[in-house]
């Protein structure tokens, strides 16, 4: 059995799963939670993703460890809230969602907050907030009715995806760009490595086997 600390991400988005993929961090694990994400009455943007990150790396933190196959690993748990003022928008499923949500952000600013946890076996765990700026131009009938039909909205936060077509909508981005995508790298390798996973030794491990 080796002695490298094992990955897991409490989290099935792709997205996430390609920005940690950049850096050469591979999951040894994908363990989607099932939270309920409804924000509660009252509470802001930034008290939403803190506690959803953090409720979803609890939730998979004690499924892991009651299953020897996952000791010692390190769970990775991230949350992403869009937000207008204190109006939170939904992570769109209905075109209908996504065009209130298109139609509020335009020609407007708005914030992009995530949510980063990681949880070690001992039971602790550390979390981070990390807030970006984003600021969408004025967006034409024509743009809104084209983004919806490419159905690029599904399921993303505020109702776009900042690294597809909607990348072309920001005038101003102030703040970490894969933060808004859905995890802020800076801070997610920081934590890891002080967790002790070993990201650099992945560096080494991947380009050795590229060569």
């Amino acid at each position: 059995m080796t002695d490298r600390k094992r990955l897991v991400l409490a989290s099935g988005s792709p997205r996430r799963l390609a920005l940690l993929e950049q850096v050469c961090i591979k999951p040894d694990y994908l363990l989607p939670s099932d939270i309920d994400e409804e924000p509660t009455r009252g509470e802001t943007p930034r008290a939403l993703a803190t506690r959803l990150a953090r409720t979803k790396a609890e939730v998979v933190r004690r499924s892991v460890d009651t299953d020897e196959d996952y000791e010692g690993a390190i769970v990775l748990a991230a949350d992403t809230v869009v937000a207008v003022g204190r109006r939170i928008l939904p992570k769109t499923e209905l075109r209908e969602e996504a065009e209130r949500c298109l139609r509020l952000l335009s020609g407007r600013a708005h914030r992009v907050y995530t949510s980063v946890c990681v949880a070690v076996s001992s039971g602790s765990s550390r979390h981070k907030l990390i807030e970006t700026r984003v600021r969408f131009k004025r967006l034409s009938e024509a743009e809104i009715s084209n983004y919806l039909d490419s159905g690029e909205w599904r399921g993303k936060a505020g109702g776009y995806a900042i690294q597809g077509i909607a990348g072309s909508f920001v005038v101003k981005l102030v703040g970490s760009y894969p933060n808004v995508v859905g995890l802020p790298i800076y801070e997610t390798v920081s934590m890891l490595s002080g967790a002790g996973y070993p990201v650099r030794q992945n560096w080494a491990d991947t380009l050795a086997l590229s060569e």
